[in-house]
């Protein structure tokens, strides 16, 4: 449980640093409404699906004790590591301003048609951002779940789930100017914490992959 409490942490804060996806939402929103912007949602849910189903199969080939699985633990601490040095020392220079970009384009004309082109650029946006597969795969590896089924379709289904229910959160919130001023002050906080989480996950299975 301590465990699961400290991975789900250190993915929901680093959900929470504005990226790609999280302007494909915003933007979509505030151009076509939350109802349009629930299709890129679920398009970027998805293909977060696929990194995490390709994660856990790729540690599940390799065996716990073997060198290459060893080896690709210390790489995911080492990402991990940088990913939060990263966070840290860029924190509060994100901007959010480029969430309003397209505030004003034209609306689509077929609801469901634009749904589908939302989903499909989701989807898009996710899957080709190497940044969700390293990730993924690092938090894949620091877990070492080679044998464990349950526990692998615990974690896989709680990453979807946050990453899906997140970014609906922020397609209805978007459109508040209020809630974007609060979450664009919070901002540097959240990066700050999100990179000290990522640090001490990795930093902790580095120690014991090295005391083993």
């Amino acid at each position: 449980m301590e465990q699961f409490l400290i991975v789900a942490a250190a993915h929901f804060l680093a959900l929470l640093s504005p990226g790609p996806d999280f302007f494909l939402v915003a933007r979509t929103s505030m151009s076509s409404g939350w109802r349009v912007g629930s299709g890129a949602c679920l398009g970027i849910a998805l293909a977060n699906g696929v990194f995490i189903v390709a994660a856990f199969l790729g540690t599940a080939a390799l065996r716990a004790d073997s060198l290459p699985f060893v080896a690709l633990q210390l790489a995911g601490c080492i990402y991990l590591l940088y990913l939060g040095v990263l966070f840290i020392r860029h924190a509060g220079t994100a901007t959010l301003e480029a969430a309003t970009l397209g505030g004003h384009a034209r609306q689509l004309p077929a609801p469901s048609r634009a749904w589908w082109r939302a989903a499909g650029m989701g989807f898009l946006s996710g899957i080709l951002n190497p940044k969700n597969a390293l990730f993924y795969a690092s938090l894949a590896a620091l877990l070492g779940v080679a044998g464990d089924g349950g526990r692998k379709l615990l974690y896989g289904a709680w990453m979807f789930s946050v990453v899906l229910l997140w970014d609906l959160l922020v397609a209805c919130a978007i459109g508040n100017r209020a809630v974007l001023r609060r979450f664009a002050r919070a901002l540097p906080w959240l990066e700050r914490a999100s990179g000290v989480v990522l640090i001490l996950l990795a930093g902790g299975v580095l120690a014991l992959s090295l005391s083993g």
